[in-house]
């Protein structure tokens, strides 16, 4: 049974040495500083369950195919919601093996990304792309200096991010020139 204060079987030692080359190398106790962690005490937990209440799905989760049910206790980091939230769930079409599943749900964080700028947009309080995607401290904090010369990871992409992170707001600003403009022409 999964989620159950009981350990799950271990298969013999024998029978993984055979299996998989090099396994028993940290069988020795004084070469696992984690060993006091590792031993199992149920009484040392407290608890006063073999397996927790399961925690009420008031909404339907995503979950892995792989697991026949949730864990007893959940929460979301990032709730569903708009375009995102339906190609998250559509993530959970596809097992956590396939890359079509992880690149769904980067491609929905990228879709997030994009609502929630969308959003601001519509609020007292709109993002300042001047300040909030590191535009200021290039100019402020020695950015062409950290990068000339160095052997920085990011550099190979570095004359592609101006056009990622700026790119949008251009975008939507042009648009919103346009806009203004077909209206003016309306009025006059």
């Amino acid at each position: 049974m999964v989620y159950t204060a009981e350990h799950p079987p271990v298969p013999d030692s024998d029978e993984l040495r055979a299996r998989i080359p090099g396994w028993g190398a940290d069988l020795d106790p004084a070469d696992r500083p984690a060993v006091p962690r590792m031993r199992f005490d149920p009484s040392a937990s407290g608890a006063h369950w073999d397996l927790p209440e399961q925690q009420p799905e008031r909404v339907p989760r995503e979950r892995s195919i792989e697991h026949a049910r949730l864990t007893p206790v959940f929460g979301t980091s990032a709730p569903l919601r708009g375009v995102s939230g339906l190609v998250r769930r559509f993530a959970y079409r596809y097992s956590e093996g396939r890359a079509a599943h992880w690149l769904l749900l980067l491609g929905a964080d990228r879709v997030d990304a994009v609502e929630s700028h969308l959003a601001s947009l519509f609020t007292l309080r709109p993002d300042n792309p001047i300040t909030e995607t590191g535009v200021k401290s290039e100019f402020t904090h020695h950015g062409w200096k950290a990068r000339v010369g160095t052997t920085r990871v990011d550099n190979a992409h570095t004359w592609i991010d101006p056009l990622l992170i700026a790119g949008p707001w251009v975008a939507v600003g042009a648009l919103a020139v346009k806009g203004i403009r077909r209206v003016a022409a309306r009025w006059t």
